[in-house]
C-alpha cells in the first residue's frame, strides 16, 4: 500500500507466528509467562505513560511475545481501555503531537515554506482521523482539533 502524501511503499514487517493465526490462536511454545503475570507487566509498563506502540515493542524484543492477543484473549490497546489507559487513539495523539512541533519550528522559521506545506498535510491527515474515530464513536462527537493556524498570513 502507498502513501498519502509521498511516492514511497509501505513497510515490510515481521511474520506472524503460525500458532497466533487461525481459528484457535494460542500462544508459541516458547511463551511461558501466564496471563496473569502479562496482565501485571502490562500495566505496570502502562503506568509508566509508555504508549501501547512502545508497550508491544518492550514485550516482543525483551520479553519474547510475539502477540499478546493469544495469551489475554484481547488486543492490547482494547486491555489498557478497559482499565484506563490510552483512551485516545494514538495515532492521532502522535499526529496532533507533529503538528505542534512543525507549528513550534514554523514560529522561528517563518519561511520555511516545506515545513508549512508538511503542517497542512499533517493537519488534513488529523481532520481525516478526527472524522474517521467520530463516525465509529471511539471520539465524542463534540471533539474539534483547533490547532490551526494561518499559515500563509
Amino acid at each position: 500500500m502507498g502513501r498519502m502524501h509521498a511516492k514511497e511503499k509501505g513497510q515490510s514487517h515481521s511474520t506472524r507466528p503460525v500458532t497466533a493465526l487461525g481459528p484457535n490462536p494460542r500462544p508459541p511454545y516458547w511463551v511461558k509467562m501466564t496471563k496473569s503475570e502479562l496482565e501485571a507487566l502490562i500495566l505496570k509498563l502502562a503506568k509508566r505513560n509508555i504508549p501501547p506502540s512502545q508497550i508491544g515493542l518492550i514485550l516482543r524484543d525483551q520479553y519474547g511475545i510475539p502477540l499478546v492477543k493469544p495469551i489475554l484473549g484481547q488486543k492490547l490497546v482494547k486491555f489498557l481501555r478497559s482499565h484506563g489507559y490510552w483512551q485516545f487513539p494514538e495515532d492521532l495523539y502522535f499526529l496532533i503531537e507533529k503538528a505542534k512541533r512543525i507549528k513550534r519550528h514554523l514560529a522561528v522559521h517563518k519561511k520555511d515554506y516545506v515545513a508549512k506545506r508538511r503542517l497542512i498535510l499533517t493537519e488534513a491527515k488529523i481532520h481525516r482521523l478526527v472524522k474517521y474515530y467520530k463516525r465509529k464513536g471511539i471520539l465524542p462527537e463534540n471533539f474539534d482539533y483547533k490547532e490551526r493556524i494561518s499559515v500563509f498570513a
